[in-house]
């Protein structure tokens, strides 16, 4: 089961999201830190989507928990987040995979925005205080983007031949 063809091109996919947690760090001016997407849960959803049988709900577990050391944030946030939504991106991905990128965009703004919810609970949970409707636009942003993402990643993909 385990050919060199089912592996060939995993490097591809580790870069592109090391480079998505180098992005979360991504020094930015005070104005901009709060529009910032969730690159790591953006490049997480396109590679469940294309490749369901590599990228699965421990990686986004691991991947969420570095996001969590990387942003100070609590240990296991993103962890939980990224596990819900790449557990939906999974169970959805072969309708996913079907729609023009126009409606993927609005699948994805649904599944980031889920992430900022759970999120935005567990904050609220241990006491930090509520966000304005700002808090929103990093999911927004995220899915205008998406297309982008989705074409660069694609690129990616195939030219690498990440199967």
């Amino acid at each position: 089961m385990n050919t060199l063809a089912q592996r060939h091109g995993g490097g591809a996919i580790y870069i592109t999201l090391l480079l998505a947690l180098l992005l979360v760090n991504l020094p930015l001016p005070e104005g901009l830190r709060a529009l910032r997407p969730d690159w790591v849960l953006m490049v997480l959803i396109y590679w469940a989507m294309a490749l369901p049988h590599r990228v699965g709900v421990g990686i986004a577990w691991l991947l969420g928990l570095f996001t969590d050391v990387l942003t100070g944030m609590l240990l296991g946030q993103h962890a939980l987040a990224y596990s819900v939504v790449i557990f939906l991106t999974l169970k959805l991905h072969q309708r996913l995979r079907l729609h023009p990128l126009w409606q993927q965009s609005l699948s994805i703004l649904t599944l980031l925005a889920l992430s900022q919810l759970l999120l935005l609970w567990i904050n609220g949970m241990i006491g930090r205080p509520v966000h304005s409707w700002l808090y929103w636009l990093p999911s927004l942003l995220g899915a205008l983007l998406w297309p982008l993402v989705f074409l660069l990643l694609r690129g990616v993909r195939r030219t690498f031949r990440v199967l």
